[in-house]
């Protein structure tokens, strides 16, 4: 009787999944935040708005470099007093460590860990060097590290794909988690090894596949008539995701970043942020 239930659990639990809900968020102020001069940073914002085209009714608003520095407590109360609903800057900001290729500097983390206002973080502006950004983004990417039911992360995405664009949605699972998972399942003699490997694997990929799918139904309901396409696989996370954004020439990578269980930036957020330097991200 107790295999009887367990099949009939399993089945249902099989037939069961989770439809994507479109759930945008509200874009209306966005503020641009810099350490540069006041030219500069009309460019910086005048790029940053041509990249998200969807955002062109928004109310753009800019503030520079401060006349002795500007430190992290000051920084929040900039975000306080204007209440954007996205903020958009670059690594380092108000700091030297630009030079080097490691970390985000100290006020990028707080803004993307002590707000709740999304953050897009462009490369770094260089006054030597023309713009390495696209005209605007026009392939996106959203990336997590369990993409089903991530609704709001999806949502965004869309939002800020134009009509003639492409959304990538992507899901990787840890193939050396994975392997890990199946050394111990080799150790239980009633359990088939090679079958737990093939159905386990298959089954983690179909729930993100079902998934993207029911994503590309709803978005093609509400009337976003842009490409979905699905990126789903087994891999090193970082280095898949590395090769993805180069391979599919992704002009903005959507992600989360925070994490309800930790203060540290969330999952891969950090190490991806760090390698694609020179990708516009924005973080939620």
């Amino acid at each position: 009787m107790s295999s009887k239930i367990d099949q009939f659990e399993s089945v249902f639990l099989a037939a069961s999944r989770t439809r994507f809900e479109f759930s945008p968020l509200k874009f209306e102020r966005v503020l641009v935040i810099t350490d540069l001069s006041p030219y500069e940073t009309r460019l910086f914002a005048d790029l940053a708005a041509a990249l998200l085209p969807a955002l062109s009714h928004c109310d753009w608003q800019s503030v520079g470099q401060l006349e002795g520095g500007r430190n992290v407590e000051q920084l929040l109360e900039l975000v306080e007093h204007h209440r954007p609903d996205l903020i958009c800057t670059y690594r380092h900001l108000d700091g030297a460590g630009w030079r080097w290729p490691y970390g985000l500097g100290d006020s990028l983390v707080v803004l993307t860990q002590a707000t709740t206002t999304p953050v897009l973080m462009l490369p770094r502006p260089d006054p030597q060097a023309s713009s390495s950004l696209p005209r605007s983004a026009q392939r996106l990417m959203a990336i997590t590290s369990t993409l089903a039911g991530d609704h709001r992360l999806v949502s965004v995405a869309a939002q800020l794909t134009p009509e003639d664009g492409t959304l990538f949605l992507s899901h990787i699972e840890d193939d050396a988690v994975f392997e890990r998972y199946i050394q111990a399942i080799a150790k239980i003699p009633a359990i088939d090894t090679n079958a737990a490997r093939a159905e386990i694997g298959a089954q983690l990929l179909k729930d993100a596949q079902h998934y993207i799918a029911s994503c590309a139904d709803e978005l093609a309901r509400v009337g976003l008539g842009f490409k979905v396409e699905e990126v789903v696989a087994f891999g090193h996370r970082l280095r898949e995701y590395r090769e993805l954004v180069a391979r599919h020439q992704i002009d903005l990578l959507v992600l989360n970043t925070k994490d309800d269980d930790q203060l540290a930036m969330h999952g891969l957020a950090y190490p991806l942020a760090v390698e694609l330097n020179g990708l516009p991200l924005l973080m939620l």
